[in-house]
């Protein structure tokens, strides 16, 4: 009975207990949510008072350089010879269709006569069977003595005729009775007989068919046996004792060309695996502007481009080219970045470094710089810009180490 009670009042003791420990917890919790805010703004406001206190009042605030940076260097101005740069096609002097000039059958021919064959100025190509042609060459000769011989026969016929005459009355001498017609006769015949041997002459000559210039084969159209004609076409050769290059010059290059242009140097680079590069003069200009393209046109020359009388490089035909060559000097001009010219302004300091525009004529471009010309502060040129700039704008010059001077070339 004992342990009931006690069973029953331990039961409510702890209930009773359990209810007041509830209470108080809420009642803390409440207390908290006011009591926090209050504790860290005090806090706050205690570090802020503290901070203040331990301030020294003499600390000095350091100003801030707001002013973009930028690097300046000076020019200096140069004497430049513009470089001209073109290309074109390497062609030959002239092609010829070569003929025969006499009738006959192909008795031989040159073993360089073959397409890619290289031949001297005079060298025999081939030979034409010559036996009618000497046959009629001593013909011609038999009647050029013959002629002679009447000549002389007349000749001295008209001598003895005029001796005569001295001693006749005028009126019987007549220039029939000095036998002037006959010697007349005479002598054109010795011309038309010379005419003949001249012309046999000739066709033997021709029998041995030369090349008229130091020659590259293109093409042979002949074997042995063959009959040719006369003005029939047997091959064709290219003259390698000159090679052109036509190549354009463009309008806004063709005030930069030299007073000397014709008859100076050029450099020839060709488009080979090697890389050749000969050098050429230009020959000529072609004296018209294309009406599309408004180019000119000029030719070059290579002499010798096969080398068959030197040790260069051999220049084949049909090959591309660059070529390069010197135009005027330009005076006292200033070489700048691209990028530091825009709408021809140059940015550049004054004493007091402050931005400054300056309007610039822009001479040439060449290897991605401006050549430029103007009245501005060329010890001053600003080589990296704020990125808005603005003229007046006070700027911080950054030191550089070196200075871009370049010695006048000349």
């Amino acid at each position: 009975m004992f342990s009931y009670i006690c069973a029953v009042f331990l039961k409510h003791f702890s209930a009773t207990l359990c209810k007041v420990f509830a209470i108080k917890v809420d009642l803390a919790m409440k207390w908290m949510k006011v009591a926090l805010p209050i504790g860290v703004l005090l806090v706050g406001y205690l570090g802020m008072k503290g901070i203040e206190a331990s301030a020294s009042d003499n600390t000095i605030t350091e100003e801030v350089d707001t002013r973009p940076t930028v690097t300046i260097e000076a020019l200096s101005p140069e004497d430049v010879r513009v470089q001209l740069t073109s290309y074109g096609e390497i062609t030959p002097l002239e092609t010829t269709n070569l003929a025969a000039q006499v009738s006959g059958e192909v008795e031989r021919w040159n073993p360089k006569f073959v397409s890619g064959g290289l031949v001297r100025r005079g060298e025999t190509l081939f030979e034409i069977e010559a036996d009618a042609y000497e046959a009629a060459l001593l013909l011609a000769e038999a009647n050029l003595a013959s002629a002679q011989a009447q000549l002389i026969q007349e000749q001295a016929q008209a001598d003895v005729a005029a001796k005569e005459a001295k001693t006749m009355p005028n009126a019987r001498v007549t220039d029939l009775y000095l036998r002037k017609p006959q010697v007349m006769s005479a002598q054109a015949g010795v011309k038309s007989a010379e005419a003949q041997l001249k012309i046999a002459k000739r066709d033997l000559d021709n029998c041995k068919v030369k090349a008229p210039y130091n020659a590259l084969i293109v093409s042979r159209d002949i074997s042995t046996g063959d009959y040719v004609t006369q003005g029939t076409p047997v091959a064709v050769i290219n003259n390698i004792e000159y090679a052109e290059v036509t190549f354009p010059v463009a309008g806004f290059d063709r005030v930069f060309l030299a007073d000397n242009t014709i008859g100076s140097e050029i450099a020839i680079e060709v488009d080979d695996v090697q890389g050749t590069t000969v050098k050429g003069t230009i020959h000529r200009d072609t004296g018209v502007v294309d009406n599309t393209t408004r180019m000119s046109y000029f030719v070059a020359r290579i002499e010798d481009p096969y080398a068959i009388n030197s040790s260069k490089p051999i220049v084949k035909f049909g090959s591309y080219s660059t070529i390069a060559f010197e135009g005027k000097t330009l005076s006292d001009v200033y070489r700048v970045p691209q990028e530091l010219v825009t709408n021809r302004l140059l940015w550049t300091l004054d004493d007091e470094d402050r931005l400054k525009s300056q309007k610039v004529k822009v001479v040439r471009e060449e290897n991605g710089d401006f050549l430029i010309q103007g009245d501005f502060n060329a010890k001053k040129v600003v080589m990296s810009l704020p990125e808005y700039p603005q003229n007046g704008m006070p700027v911080k010059v950054i030191e550089t180490t070196t200075e871009i001077v370049t010695a006048k070339v000349n």
